[in-house]
């Protein structure tokens, strides 16, 4: 029996020129993910072909398949998926063939990850550093990017009190670290006591469950004030931590794990004399933090937490656990 033979689904191609995907044709809840056929892509000009071992998993993903308003939009029928680690197998006529057999993670430009194979722009890989394994490296491809970003726009210096919101998830793990070795104390903010009995381990001095009523309190006893929100929560979460921030605080929203942004309006944060950060670094630069956190990690500097692994197939089940917030640090789909 062929593999789309046995989820139900049979082209009638010949054999191998197909490879294993998953499918988004409609939007809804994680059922909608379906594994099936796909053709073998091909690279053309400027272009490299991947061999997939590791997918990353990001929370846009899930909004994607539900049909969420907010950017970037997707349009099915279409394979999901924007990050993808695997071995450069073969390149496009003009591309250098030297490219072929490198390790390599890279973005897709916003779908085709969920597979066997993928094509991108020979511009787009960033070659794994050696000594770093290929599924902490997917892990870190956007988590350390965004992490190492958040932590130099808002300027961490030693000494300053930094408050992590959904600080065992993938970016605020990583941030978690990033602000332990700029010489902060950190406090860590999760739900529920597995994900707060993490944190220690990451570095955290305090680690604070805020699922338990009266959390702001025990920080505020603990530390006094909080100089840098970090916000991974958003809605009533992320306004609760502002209101620890100190006069020169700073404040930066990178998730929302609550299902909503963070509800500070930028009146409120100048009325406390408080900065909201809002990065805006161009595409080059991005890159570039990819890198550094990939040597960051090559070098025993930073570790990704990988939390849960689904196979390929069981991508349905992987943004069902996302959506639960049942997860911690990062998600990968194994491929290979």
């Amino acid at each position: 029996m062929n593999w789309w033979q046995s989820v139900g689904t049979t082209p009638t191609v010949v054999e191998g020129d197909f490879m294993r995907a998953v499918w988004l044709r409609e939007f809804g809840g994680p059922e909608v993910l379906v594994p099936g056929p796909a053709p073998d892509p091909t690279p053309g000009p400027g272009q490299v072909l991947i061999d997939v071992a590791h997918v990353n998993i990001t929370f846009v993903e899930t909004q994607q398949r539900s049909g969420h308003p907010g950017p970037p939009r997707v349009t099915p029928p279409l394979i999901p998926g924007n990050g993808v680690g695997g071995v450069i197998a073969a390149v496009g006529p003009d591309v250098d063939p030297a490219l072929t057999g490198r390790r390599v993670v890279s973005a897709t430009g916003g779908s085709g990850g969920y597979a066997e194979r993928a094509v991108v722009d020979a511009s787009a890989p960033i070659e794994v550093p050696a000594g770093l394994a290929l599924d902490a490296a997917v892990a870190l491809l956007a988590d350390g990017r965004t992490a190492t970003m958040l932590v130099e726009a808002v300027g961490v210096r030693p000494g300053d009190r930094v408050l992590v919101e959904a600080a065992a998830g993938g970016v605020g793990s990583l941030l978690v670290q990033l602000a332990t070795r700029a010489g902060a104390h950190v406090v860590g903010l999760a739900g529920g006591s597995h994900k707060v009995g993490l944190l220690p381990g990451l570095g955290a001095g305090l680690a604070v469950d805020y699922r338990v009523p009266g959390w702001e309190d025990r920080i505020r006893d603990a530390v006094g004030g909080i100089d840098v929100v970090f916000d991974g929560v958003g809605g009533p979460v992320a306004q609760t931590a502002f209101e620890l921030l100190v006069p020169g605080g700073r404040m930066v929203s990178f998730g929302l794990a609550s299902g909503e942004w963070s509800p500070v309006s930028a009146e409120a944060a100048t009325a406390r004399q408080v900065t909201l950060v809002r990065p805006d670094v161009p595409p080059a630069r991005l890159r570039a933090y990819s890198g550094r956190a990939l040597a960051e990690a090559a070098a025993g500097r930073l570790r990704p937490l990988i939390g849960q692994r689904f196979p390929l197939e069981r991508a349905a089940d992987a943004h069902a656990a996302i959506e639960a917030r049942s997860t911690v640090g990062k998600t990968l789909l194994d491929v290979s």
